[in-house]
């Protein structure tokens, strides 16, 4: 369950407004019961390890995830 919600999240950064920071993804992950604050702060620490995200947002590695989950998501 871990790595499909860290899937999400990655999905969710790729999609995020402009204005919004990366927590502000993970409290609308939160708010939406998708997953709550403390394991979403967890799964955003954990895609900055595997440097799918950076302070800005994501990196190249991470928008080419985060368009590979997308296409999984609408098969």
């Amino acid at each position: 369950m871990d790595e499909m919600n860290k899937r999400v999240l990655l999905l969710a950064i790729l999609k995020k407004e402009e204005d919004e920071t990366l927590m502000d993804v993970v409290k609308k992950m939160d708010n939406t019961k998708v997953f709550s604050l403390k394991m979403g702060k967890k799964y955003l620490k954990e895609l900055k390890k595997e440097s799918l995200v950076d302070t800005e947002g994501l990196t190249m590695i991470g928008i080419t995830k985060a368009k590979e989950v997308e296409l999984e998501f609408k098969i």
